[in-house]
């Protein structure tokens, strides 16, 4: 993969969690392009392994289910067995539900046949804070210890959610401002054992999981996407290759080594824009 920049990751064992995603598989790539040794986990294992198999002999895939620790720890000893120790972890797994979406952007008494906050279900509520926060608190407590002694670094995914709730989504919204506060406590807590936490936030990219909310099946925008696109300054959807270079940056200790605890955006304006 051809990155903006090169950077030395060798001696680097990176550990990925939701690396069989679109974002999240090509920052295993970049990585291992710049030297890393990438271990991509994710429940969906031939997702992972078909981007394990793309990158080449600094690449496993390991099935791992970031809800159940047992399955971290049986991911790890996997990854030790390979590479050795863990000393960069990217907490990448997390994602929405619909159960936990309202259909209405705000309330309209009286609509019928309207999914609105009142009949979000807290099994979905539940689900969605797991599948972000649970699994990057179990990830992190499973794979530090290998950096507590040496230092390391962490890097979690949050969101524009984090800075400005969206409309249709309030658990997912609410998930990663708990991912960015969460980043911002790692960070003070391992500060004595140098590891550095810090998360990247994405501004707004055509992926898997939100493709049928941004356009049609005829391939037309949505109203949603005007919406987003008037309100991103920059008038357009990030691509992936937009983020490499944060990933990078924040990668190398020799650049970033003392930049800890912060959020960055990555979306074009969105998170500066007022409407006005």
């Amino acid at each position: 993969m051809k990155t903006p920049f090169q950077v030395d990751l060798s001696g680097k064992v990176i550990a990925i969690t939701g690396a069989g995603g679109i974002i999240c598989s090509a920052f295993a790539k970049a990585l291992a392009a710049n030297g890393a040794k990438v271990a991509l986990l994710d429940i969906n294992e031939e997702a992972a392994q078909k981007y394990a198999a793309e990158i080449g002999e600094n690449a496993i895939a390991v099935k791992c289910n970031c809800l159940d620790k047992a399955s971290i720890e049986q991911a790890k000893a996997a990854i030790n067995a390979k590479f050795g120790a863990v000393n960069f972890l990217i907490n990448g797994a997390g994602g929405n539900n619909p159960r936990a979406s309202t259909d209405n952007e705000t309330m309209t008494p009286d609509l019928e046949g309207v999914k609105d906050f009142f009949a979000l279900e807290e099994s979905g509520l539940k689900f969605v804070f797991d599948l972000n926060i649970t699994s990057a608190f179990l990830t992190t407590q499973v794979f530090a210890p290998d950096m507590i002694k040496t230092g390391g670094n962490i890097i979690n995914i949050s969101s524009m959610n984090a800075f400005r709730p969206l409309t249709k989504i309030p658990a997912y919204s609410a998930a990663k401002a708990g991912i960015s506060n969460f980043t911002q406590w790692l960070a003070v807590h391992f500060a004595p054992c140098n590891i550095r936490c810090n998360a990247i936030a994405p501004g707004f990219f055509v992926t898997n999981q939100n493709r049928a909310l941004l356009f049609h099946e005829d391939g037309t925008p949505t109203p949603r996407t005007g919406k987003i696109l008037a309100a991103t300054p920059m008038k357009k959807f990030g691509e992936i290759e937009d983020l490499i270079g944060c990933l990078l940056w924040l990668a190398d200790d020799n650049a970033s080594g003392f930049v800890t605890g912060t959020v960055i955006p990555v979306d074009g304006g969105f998170s500066a824009y007022s409407g006005v």
